[in-house]
């Protein structure tokens, strides 16, 4: 029997109140391909330097910039681009990302210089940040709460996954096809993503809400969350919007939130200034220190299959405990293993145990900050305040990324590396106890706050 909607529907607890549908099942896979598709072309380049390094005839720790090319694309993406999702829609700036980062990373194919990878490393950086917070925040509001955090956490296992997945393609392609072959895939892969979203996927309900899109076309989109059907007379709602369409980046900054998006940024920053330098560099670092390339190779991707665990691990917390002190706790326990990594480990077999548990307590946390995040800020806002943390904290990318050269040049061992990274570990743990400490579970949501269509 098909259900009658009232004439007044509170989308929000439309969402909540149904089962996760087949729909909203396509919508979180299409998503994961996109977030995994982004974590394979940002970490590719690690697992290329060395062959180009060889067949360019320069040093290794020389792309620096290249690797800082793309994480400050990533930055101006994410500050810059995936805010326009607030007033464009989420659906055309996850496509054009996905353009950009094949025709950066098919650009970087052809570089024949340092310079020229620099311009298309950039360009694919702008499609992989702004494309993350995008898909992060369409899964969100189609994600009921009593499960959003699991629900997220899944869909960024796939960034995890999609990165350990550059290293084990590389043991196949590198010694067949060498750099080039790697690129190839990296630049396919998300022309197949832009695709998929141009038809399979469709616009976030809370934005059309925003936008006074009719009511037909938002019934059609909900007729497929649930057994439902809505009459010409249907008003849709969702409880938290101000009947502003657009909230600008001043926005972040008000009704008690400035606290908390600082808070956020300083934790995001930190945490990847540990995560880059650690997935750009520990390749080659591995490579210095005598193990042949393959082996290096493995290594990370174990690192990155740990943090594909961590994210199901902690997204299952979230939705159990207060999520700010679930992600500090892992941060807190990163920094302890890092100080005992740093004294020195007797085996390689060692190192890959060790990565795997970083991978848990660093990349999973990180990855779970997009869903702390997306909680945190009101939906006029969301997209914008998601973008503007994965933004700023993408210079701690910059910052870990140059190091990481800069430390490899200087002769650094890894011990003396994971000692170092300790120390922004901890302050991203403490950040976020603060801000649990301060906010309790979530920001406050202010419930005269309602938008109508």
């Amino acid at each position: 029997m098909v259900e009658t909607m009232k004439k007044d529907v509170d989308v929000s607890e439309f969402i909540d109140s149904r089962k996760f549908s087949a729909y909203q099942w396509w919508i979180l896979v299409i998503c994961t391909l996109i977030v995994a598709v982004d974590g394979l072309d940002l970490v590719i380049i690690s697992f290329i330097i060395p062959g180009i390094a060889h067949d360019w005839g320069v040093p290794k720790a020389a792309f620096g910039p290249v690797i800082g090319a793309g994480l400050f694309g990533v930055a101006i993406g994410a500050l810059f681009v995936g805010p326009i999702s607030d007033r464009k829609g989420r659906k055309p700036v996850i496509f054009a990302s996905m353009v950009l980062c094949a025709v950066g990373t098919f650009g970087a194919l052809f570089s024949s210089s340092i310079t020229t990878m620099v311009v298309w490393r950039f360009i694919a950086g702008i499609g992989m940040g702004a494309a993350i917070p995008n898909a992060g925040t369409m899964m969100a509001e189609y994600s009921p709460k009593r499960s959003r955090a699991r629900i997220m956490a899944a869909m960024y296992v796939g960034f995890s996954l999609g990165a350990a997945s550059a290293g084990f393609a590389a043991t196949r392609l590198l010694p067949l096809y060498g750099w080039k072959g790697m690129l190839v895939m990296g630049g396919v892969l998300p022309a197949i993503c832009a695709a998929l979203v141009l038809v399979g996927l469709p616009e976030s309900v809370r934005f059309m809400i925003v936008q006074s899109a009719s009511s037909e076309r938002i019934g059609r989109v909900l007729s497929r969350l649930g057994n439902s059907s809505c009459g010409q007379d249907t008003t849709f709602t969702v409880p938290e919007m101000q009947g502003t369409r657009h909230a600008p980046i001043s926005g972040l900054f008000k009704n008690g939130m400035a606290l908390g998006s600082v808070l956020l940024w300083i934790a995001y920053f930190m945490s990847l200034l540990v995560y880059y330098m650690l997935t750009s560099w520990l390749p080659s670092l591995l490579v210095q220190s005598g193990h042949p390339v393959t082996q290096a190779a493995v290594v990370s991707s174990v690192l990155m299959v740990g943090g594909a665990t961590g994210s199901l691990l902690i997204g299952y917390f979230m939705d159990k405990i207060r999520p700010s002190y679930v992600i500090a706790t892992a941060f807190v326990l990163a920094t302890a293993l890092f100080v005992y990594i740093g004294r020195g480990l007797d085996s390689l077999a060692a190192f890959e145990v060790c990565a795997f548990i970083a991978g848990v307590l660093i990349s999973g946390p990180i990855t779970s900050m997009n869903t702390l995040a997306a909680e945190f800020y009101p939906t006029q806002s969301r997209a914008s305040g998601v973008s503007w943390m994965l933004g700023i904290g993408r210079f701690g990318g910059i910052l870990g990324g140059m190091m990481g050269g800069q430390l490899l040049a200087a002769g650094w061992g890894i011990g003396e590396i994971f000692r170092v990274l300790a120390i922004p570990a901890l302050v991203s743990g403490l950040a976020l106890i603060y801000k649990g400490w301060h906010y309790g579970d979530a920001h406050a949501v202010r419930k005269a706050d309602v938008s109508s269509v």
